[in-house]
């Protein structure tokens, strides 16, 4: 099966990463090539790292590699794609835009996928004639190491198609869970409202940040709190699926908070720009817990 990822960023060198890993012949697109040349560089590292754990072998390394291809032209990349994921921006516009070339590019058979954490599948698949055809595969971060998959439906997605995302997943030993499109779907709807409210307890004075983490840590044992899960993820990103799910449902209670959307205006997105609730300075002890996270 050949498999085109759309997007080399964070998401997408590690979905190609991925099916690249279990054998599929991957093409990597993206619209700049240099960033298609920092995406293999990721993927190399975080081979290495794979390969001085010794979960891997240096042959594993070289054919992983071999089965990822770069190209800059969405056309060369996916005309002879079985199956798509699109991993690019969290934009509405560029996704349907996306999807509309797709449609005429590939093959009628091509299963075209996206990865977005949070518009909707039914929304994106109006932007083809094959509604039947387009689903969602929203992996996790980082995708090598996260096990979740989640499936989404949108309302025209076929039983077969479902079927066979769900198989592929668990071909790259994931654990694929099926859910109906919705704003947000499952993960989303329910974790970006939790930092959202962190955000509120913050913005309120409530607490501080440390103390808003530890007490979401301690208490309800999770591994890394909201706000710093929040840098992680990307604040942008955060406040991007929070406006989806306000649009969504029409419900005040999702209303972004100010100060996250102060803090994107600024500039302060999180790990990846340096500042965000914490500073990610270089050797800083933040900056390490990231990426210990990365690595884990």
């Amino acid at each position: 099966m050949n498999v085109t990822v759309i997007g080399s960023g964070t998401m997408g060198n590690g979905i190609a990463h991925t099916f690249a890993q279990f054998g599929y012949k991957v093409s990597l697109v993206d619209i700049k090539q240099e960033f298609l040349d920092k995406a293999i560089a990721t993927i190399t590292k975080n081979i290495d790292r794979q390969l001085a754990k010794g979960s891997i072998t240096e042959s594993d390394k070289q054919n992983t590699l071999k089965n990822i291809s770069t190209f800059i032209k969405l056309e060369d990349g996916a005309k002879n794609a079985d199956l798509v994921v699109e991993a690019a921006t969290e934009n509405t516009e560029l996704k349907l835009n996306i999807f509309h070339e797709l449609d005429k590019i590939c093959k009628p058979e091509a299963i075209l996928s996206s990865n977005t954490s949070s518009i909707s599948i039914t929304k994106i698949a109006s932007a083809t004639k094959r509604a039947d055809k387009v689903i969602g595969m929203h992996f996790m971060n980082p995708v090598p190491l996260m096990k979740l998959v989640e499936v989404i439906r949108g309302k025209s997605t076929s039983d077969v198609v479902t079927k066979t995302v769900m198989e592929i997943s668990r071909g790259l030993k994931k654990i694929p869970v099926e859910v109906n499109d919705a704003p947000g779907f499952v993960a989303n709807r329910i974790l970006m409202p939790m930092i959202n409210e962190a955000v509120y307890a913050l913005y309120e004075g409530v607490a501080g940040v440390e103390e808003i983490d530890t007490v979401m840590k301690l208490g309800m044992a999770h591994p890394m709190g909201p706000l710093q899960l929040a840098d992680f993820i990307g604040l942008d990103v955060c406040l991007s699926i929070q406006q989806v799910l306000f649009d969504g449902f029409k419900n005040p209670k999702y209303t972004p908070c100010p100060l996250l959307a102060e803090m994107v205006t600024a500039g302060q997105f999180g790990v990846k720009s340096g500042k965000g609730f914490y500073s990610y300075t270089a050797g800083s002890k933040e900056l390490q817990v990231a990426e210990k996270f990365k690595k884990d």
